[in-house]
């Protein structure tokens, strides 16, 4: 399902005190920089840049990892050449589908569909000059919401021309590291895109620890960041916990120099699935609570995906995860 920016508005105000509306948003809670991934956890991929500030005001965010979708909107991007979220051409799928064993193969018309509309969306995206974004990032920043992560999905089966137009969008809108999720054996070409535009690149994991391609095992990471220093680690807890059996804690005290951000959900052990916060076997409260004793400085990043209760909307559960943010580090 999804939502209109009114009826985002009427939910999130139902949600939400409207004072927490009427200045910029502060969402370091205790030290912590807490932060969100949209539109993702909006449950709305075809959400506006506009939609999805405004869902960040009414929620009290001020950091996010954003996707490129809602970016290129903007840019003027047609929209049959907008790809899809889960990677597009090539890159690992996210979500519940990644743990669900993924899409039935492709027919070669498809392939062949696919293809030339990768190629059009190639020649649009090299065609697109970087003044255009000042606009999108000073209305961001000037309601104090910088954008510190840009995520592309389908990154690693782009042409080199097409992977430097990614991270020169992600400088223009004044990120300080990309995000995707790609098959390890393909970050050794990446991170030497990373060397060259001298900006980080955070891998985030699923909770598959059979494949060599899927980052699940801790070991994947490593193997990413010998191939460059600004390959680094997007943790998500939740599937790292379900997939390993063994708390995140250990290595991000380890790896917290190599990790550009973490993302925050709750899941039950032994591959169980999402649940409400505070319902599941992953330990939010004590990741949290670390940052705030180390003093990290990365983004904790709100990654909603456990089922909307009936009765409920993806606002009121958005507000409640920032809530157990705050109640988290209040202690």
């Amino acid at each position: 399902m999804t939502y209109t920016r009114r009826a985002l508005g009427k939910m999130a105000l139902a949600a939400l005190p409207v004072a927490k509306l009427m200045a910029k948003p502060n969402s370091k809670f205790g030290g912590v920089q807490i932060g969100i991934n949209m539109p993702y956890s909006m449950r709305n991929m075809s959400a506006s840049g506009d939609e999805i500030l405004d869902a960040m005001l009414q929620l009290g965010l001020n950091a996010i990892e954003l996707r490129s979708q809602p970016v290129e909107a903007f840019l003027g991007v047609p929209a049959n050449l907008v790809p899809a979220r889960g990677g597009g051409r090539g890159g690992a799928r996210g979500g519940e589908g990644a743990q669900k064993g993924g899409r039935a193969p492709l027919t070669s018309e498809q392939e062949a569909a696919q293809r030339a509309k990768a190629g059009e969306l190639r020649k649009w995206r090299l065609a697109v000059s970087m003044e255009k974004v000042k606009p999108f990032r000073k209305k961001w920043e000037d309601q104090g919401v910088p954008i510190e992560i840009v995520k592309f999905d389908g990154i690693d089966a782009m042409a080199d021309d097409e992977v430097d137009y990614c991270f020169d969008l992600a400088k223009a809108l004044g990120a300080t590291a990309i995000s995707c999720e790609i098959p390890l054996s393909r970050t050794k070409r990446l991170g030497a895109f990373g060397d060259k535009h001298k900006m980080r690149i955070g891998y985030h994991g699923h909770a598959d620890v059979t494949s060599p391609e899927a980052f699940g095992r801790p070991e994947s990471w490593e193997t990413a960041m010998s191939y460059s220093k600004y390959n680094c680690i997007n943790l998500d807890i939740g599937h790292f916990f379900a997939g390993n059996g063994f708390s995140p804690v250990e290595y991000i005290k380890k790896h917290h120099d190599r990790i550009t951000h973490i993302h925050l959900k709750d899941r039950k052990r032994n591959n169980g699935p999402n649940v409400p916060w505070g319902q599941g076997d992953t330990p939010v409260k004590e990741v949290l609570r670390l940052m705030q004793t180390e003093k990290y400085k990365f983004q904790a990043t709100i990654e909603q995906e456990y089922p909307v209760p009936e009765g409920s909307n993806i606002m009121a559960e958005l507000a409640k995860c920032v809530q157990f943010c705050k109640d988290a580090l209040s202690g």
